[in-house]
């Protein structure tokens, strides 16, 4: 008699116990809030809404997070969702464009016009979401390889900024009382000049007096003539501060004092410590505790910042238990052709960096994605944008910081993320609780960070490791430009500030400067070789 065996489950579907699916969800929650809540947070100040409204649109947002989650992670049908362990969020991108109207038309104007793009906008990159999976045959190992390592390299700032208290331009603040000072200074120094400049003026233009009786009518006449003179040339000893210079201009530069919460020793102990006991648990225990090694790094650091009086619950207490996500609660969108126009050209860069993390995804996960594939994943980037305009929040991308936590873990189920998103929608239903998430200190995941960007980084050098360099030289070529040109906005943020604003959404993005620089040098080194072609047309990511 012979056993007949079930065909093995891929691991992207495998079905893993509940308990086990409920902890390492609330994982990629962790790893992805702070991300998901910082938007409507910036939005929503710019916009200049009431602190309910702006706690209205983060609420939105986690739900809208969670239902997305669910769409593209679950999958809808044949035409939505990539079933891969994906979460998404609401993207960065789209910060800039969103600012420029809630400065243009602030309060709640403002915002159903940016939900009125977001519904357009995402109705196109449905339409276009095919087009777009057609480039797939433009990316191959060395083009996949690099836009994978730039995603993790751009990663890391965020890591590093957890670390330390923020990105870079929060290390330092203008020292007020220095400056103040410095410009008194500067005052005094024109006074005195300018006080030596009318005595010299004033004594020079003085009446000469004359002994003789027969001078005495010339020499009022000179004197006459040239008073007018003087009191042109010179102000009156009296009211000499109405006539002094302005300053235009300091002695020095303008004193900076260093930010204490910068670079805080103990806030990067706490994440050091967080970093250590991940690496403890992932070297030397096995199975779901090397599985959950983030979750309980990221509890350990809370741990730590309570004993150290860093973590307040004060908003924890006045958060609502429960609150109602309504569409279109501040009123009917608005739909600017020129805003919606905008957005597309977003969401377009939102796609190209998709492309790069679902083909990430593929290759840690081992499922097989073709144009099929990519262009579900693609059209759920449009309609959860469109959900987002319904439910007052934002366009929505697939966040790249859980891809590396994808990586670290090992785990590869896509039923996770569906957990994940399941939480997302509670959290956004449940203010409390998301204000509990909420209070968690962003140094306490920084640790976490370097951990799981870094792997995201180290996927894309493995994928180039495959590549051919030694009869195909020019690989070379592709590999350092394209790594060279997705740094600039790394290492000049702001390069393209002489540039029209129209262009700064394409050239922010270090994931799309590395993706186009990759495809167009490829194109040009190796269209038309044989072993570029037998590259091309090798098998879907995920299969080798």
């Amino acid at each position: 008699m012979t056993a007949t065996t079930a065909p093995a489950v891929p691991p992207v579907d495998e079905r893993l116990p509940t308990g086990r699916l409920a902890a390492l969800g609330l994982q990629h929650v962790l790893v992805m809030y702070a991300g998901a809540i910082a938007v409507p947070l910036i939005v929503g100040r710019a916009l200049k809404l009431a602190p309910e409204q702006v706690a209205m649109l983060i609420s939105a947002d986690l739900l809208c997070c969670g239902l997305v989650t669910l769409i593209q992670s679950f999958g809808l049908n044949r035409w939505f969702g990539i079933k891969l362990p994906v979460m998404m969020g609401v993207t960065f991108a789209a910060v800039g464009p969103m600012v420029a109207i809630a400065n243009a038309v602030p309060g709640v104007d403002g915002a159903r016009a940016i939900f009125g793009a977001g519904i357009g906008a995402g109705l196109l990159a449905m339409l276009i979401a095919p087009l777009m999976s057609r480039l797939l045959r433009f990316f191959p190992p060395v083009v996949t390889g690099t836009t994978i390592a730039i995603i993790g390299i751009s990663l890391m700032r965020v890591g590093v900024g957890w670390a330390v208290g923020g990105p870079a331009n929060v290390a330092q603040f203008t020292d007020v009382p220095q400056l103040v000072a410095m410009v008194q200074k500067a005052e005094l120094s024109a006074v005195v000049a300018a006080t030596a400049a009318s005595d010299a003026v004033l004594s020079e233009a003085a009446p000469v007096v004359v002994e003789p009786a027969s001078a005495a009518e010339p020499a009022s006449a000179a004197s006459a003539a040239a008073a007018p003179e003087a009191a042109a040339s010179a102000p009156a000893r009296r009211g000499i501060f109405r006539f002094f210079p302005k300053i235009t201009s300091l002695p020095g530069p303008v004193p900076m004092s260093d930010n204490p919460a910068y670079g805080a020793l103990d806030n990067m102990a706490v994440s050091g410590a967080v970093l250590l006991f991940i690496l403890l648990l992932v070297r030397f225990c096995s199975g779901f505790l090397a599985n959950i090694s983030v979750l309980l790094g990221i509890v350990l650091g809370c741990v730590i910042a309570i004993a150290m009086g860093k973590m307040s619950f004060a908003k924890v207490g006045t958060a609502p238990w429960f609150d109602v996500v309504t569409p279109f609660a501040f009123g009917m969108p608005t739909f600017d052709p020129v805003a919606i126009l905008t957005f597309t050209v977003v969401m377009i860069v939102v796609m190209i960096e998709s492309t790069g993390m679902f083909l990430a995804l593929a290759d840690i996960t081992g499922k097989k994605v073709g144009q099929k594939e990519l262009a579900a994943g693609l059209r759920v980037d449009g309609l959860g944008t469109v959900i987002g305009g319904v439910l007052n929040t934002f366009p929505h991308t697939s966040f790249s910081q859980n891809v590396g936590l994808v990586a670290v873990t090992g785990v590869k189920s896509r039923w996770v993320c569906v957990v994940g998103g399941l939480i997302m929608i509670v959290l956004g239903m449940l203010p409390k609780m998301a204000a509990l998430i909420e209070a968690i200190p962003q140094f306490v995941l920084g640790g976490a960070g370097l951990v799981m960007f870094g792997m995201v980084a180290a996927t894309g050098i493995r994928i180039l490791a495959t590549v051919d360099y030694k009869t195909n030289r020019y690989n070379l070529y592709i590999v350092a430009l394209s790594i060279g040109f997705g740094l600039v906005p790394l290492v000049a943020p702001r390069w393209m500030q002489q540039m029209p604003h129209s262009l700064h959404p394409l050239l922010e993005s270090g994931i799309l400067l590395t993706s186009i620089s990759a495809v167009l040098l490829n194109l040009f080194f190796n269209a038309g070789r044989a072993e570029a072609a037998q590259e091309s047309t090798q098998q879907p990511m995920g299969a080798h």
